[in-house]
């Protein structure tokens, strides 16, 4: 995939792709700090993923920036071997928005927690999607605040007991999924940290996109919310829990669900969709996947709650609208052409008055 399949300008001259003799690998994208995580948390994973993934993009690495907030995740910008930035709390959506307008070139990554961009960022995340920034999004859900050790976060389940919750949390969760969704991200997908094929999918999805890219991963949090998401690791517990979705592929899932039998499967229930277990039901009424699909997107995205009980992954919507940057490029383009005969005009305004002393 070349930087011009990404919808990537040319560079001076360049293309900003790699010759046969620049060829990187996942060690080009390894910078030389010290990697200073907890032991076990899942952030190492979602790292080693990215730098794998990264050089199969086809573009250099000083066209590849990362900005971060503030949070754990947030160190991410310092252990790749590219442009980075760790910027301030819950504003990296907007730093790389001011990225993406100006420097068409670069391919700009939002390296964002739960905490950073759901509650002081929830703003500048709702309308980076809105607008359809050209950015990639990797938001790390660990449901709890770790950097500052252990409070509850906007995706904490209700009932939480944290440091900063000590008889529980009486918080309604934010869903991003839905969030994302319903703020009209062109681009939405969910995976796991241990899932490292399935994970690395969706990413390179998520990169060859031209637009808004949300991808939440499922983070584990071993020292502050150790096992939150085990039920979806387990291997007696995730073949009923774990849907992964498949564009235009019927929704199954279950330890038998390729001949159908013992299996589970995606049905229309009134206005919303249902888990029913495939041989007591007609194959017509399995649902059928389409990312194009904005209402499907979001009644997957409602199917399980904050019990993990039926959690979809995979890509949700994968679709196509103007990005601001484009647009915003576009517009400046057309003003330049249109008023460079009477650049005062276009200072003035439409509504001039002169006022007679």
């Amino acid at each position: 995939m070349s930087a011009l399949d990404l919808g990537l300008p040319h560079l001076g001259g360049l293309d900003g792709v790699p010759t046969t003799e620049e060829r990187q690998t996942a060690k080009d994208y390894t910078s030389d700090q010290e990697v200073r995580w907890c032991p076990g948390c899942g952030d190492y994973a979602v790292l080693a993923a990215v730098r794998s993934f990264l050089p199969s993009l086809g573009i250099r690495r000083e066209n590849t920036v990362f900005v971060s907030g503030i949070g754990c995740s947030s160190r991410f910008p310092y252990y790749l071997n590219t442009y980075g930035m760790h910027s301030i709390h819950g504003r990296a959506p907007t730093i790389a928005t001011g990225l993406a307008i100006t420097r068409p070139d670069l391919s700009v990554w939002v390296v964002t927690g739960d905490g950073d961009s759901l509650s002081i960022g929830g703003n500048h995340l709702i309308h980076a999607l809105r607008r359809n920034i050209n950015l990639k999004i990797l938001l790390f859900n660990n449901r709890i605040y770790g950097l500052t050790k252990g409070q509850y976060s906007p995706t904490s389940e209700v009932g939480k007991i944290t440091k900063s919750t000590p008889v529980g949390s009486i918080d309604q969760p934010f869903n991003p999924v839905s969030l994302a969704l319903g703020a009209e991200a062109t681009f939405v997908g969910r995976a796991l940290d241990s899932d490292r094929r399935h994970l690395t999918e969706v990413l390179t999805a998520a990169a060859q996109h031209r637009g808004a890219a949300l991808v939440e991963i499922f983070q584990d949090c071993p020292i502050f919310n150790d096992g939150s998401f085990d039920l979806l690791r387990k291997p007696e517990t995730k073949d009923q829990r774990l849907i992964a979705l498949t564009h235009g592929q019927p929704i199954r899932f279950g330890p038998a669900a390729e001949d159908g039998l013992g299996s589970y499967a995606v049905v229309q229930d009134g206005f919303g969709l249902a888990v029913a277990k495939t041989d007591e039901i007609d194959p017509a009424q399995i649902v059928v996947h389409d990312q194009t699909d904005h209402n499907l997107a979001f009644a997957l995205s409602r199917l399980s709650d904050q019990d993990l009980n039926h959690t979809v992954t995979g890509i949700f919507r994968n679709t196509t609208r103007t990005t601001y940057d484009d647009a915003a490029r576009h517009q400046v383009d057309e003003a330049k052409r249109n008023t460079a005969a009477d650049l005062q005009a276009l200072l003035n305004g439409r509504d001039t008055w002169t006022i007679a002393g």
